[in-house]
């Protein structure tokens, strides 16, 4: 088996570095993803060649990230995800634990499949806590981008931990992020991904990057998935997640599931 973050590592050592600055920041975005084993990645990699850089931040080039979720008692954004609601939304903190700080980030649904990410700084607030500011922040640009009431009640149900190498498509504005090692855990229980497997997102302006034409060439398909709504439906038994179960079967590792309080004990 294939461990597909050490062969990401590989991939990111190989590849031209680029610098922050030089990264296109498309928060407009349509997104394309992915699941694809490590020799997939191995030979999209030679087919992609120096036409990727790949983004290195104080001589890093594969970066720790951790993202906690909110949602409300019932579940709003999860359902709205799930019955595929045109104007839905998805709230979380996302740290950057290699030096990048944190933020708070909310995913709006936009049009023809696109994606509208809006942030503001977070350093120095705990990750599960929503201050005032977030509320606010929150309030304003659901009733200002999509003419939604924000619900009541927000808090965090789940946390998901990865790391991921990002890659810098040198001819235009698009890239690709590639993740490995994913583990969902909500403070009782924790689900790792497979270790052989990459889950790539394909971020462009209008979905049709060197990438996905590549991709689309080796016969790989682009799959429905969200970290969120597959650790969600991993973790817990909630009515019409089925639509998540063959990426769930396929990637994460329900063998592996851990109680936390079995721990303790």
């Amino acid at each position: 088996m294939t461990d597909a973050d050490v062969l990401l590592a590989g991939v990111a050592a190989a590849a031209r570095p680029v610098g922050l600055a030089d990264v296109p920041e498309l928060m407009s975005r349509v997104d394309c993803k992915y699941l694809v084993t490590g020799t997939t990645m191995a030979r999209l990699a030679g087919e992609l060649g120096d036409r990727f850089s790949v983004l290195r931040i104080g001589g890093r080039r594969q970066f720790r990230y951790t993202s906690t979720y909110f949602d409300t008692p019932d579940l709003l954004t999860f359902r709205q995800h799930r019955q595929g609601r045109r104007r839905r939304f998805k709230l979380r903190t996302r740290t950057y634990l290699d030096g990048g700080g944190r933020w708070l980030e909310l995913k709006l649904s936009g049009a023809r499949g696109s994606t509208d990410k809006h942030r503001i700084p977070y350093d120095g607030v705990p990750a599960h806590i929503l201050t005032q500011e977030a509320r606010d922040f929150v309030h304003n640009t659901l009733v200002g981008e999509l003419r939604l009431t924000p619900p009541a009640g927000l808090g965090p149900v789940l946390s998901t931990d990865y790391r991921r190498v990002t890659l810098i498509d040198r001819a235009g504005a698009a890239r690709l992020t590639c993740d490995t090692g994913l583990l969902c855990h909500d403070g009782h229980r924790r689900v790792p991904a497979r270790r052989d497997l990459v889950l790539l997102e394909s971020k462009s302006a209008d979905g049709r990057a060197l990438v996905d034409r590549v991709l689309r060439g080796m016969g790989v398909r682009p799959v429905s998935v969200s970290k969120y709504c597959i650790g969600m439906a991993a973790m817990r038994e909630l009515p019409g997640s089925n639509r998540w179960r063959p990426v769930v079967r396929r990637y994460l590792e329900p063998q592996g599931e851990i109680s936390c309080l079995s721990q303790v004990a």
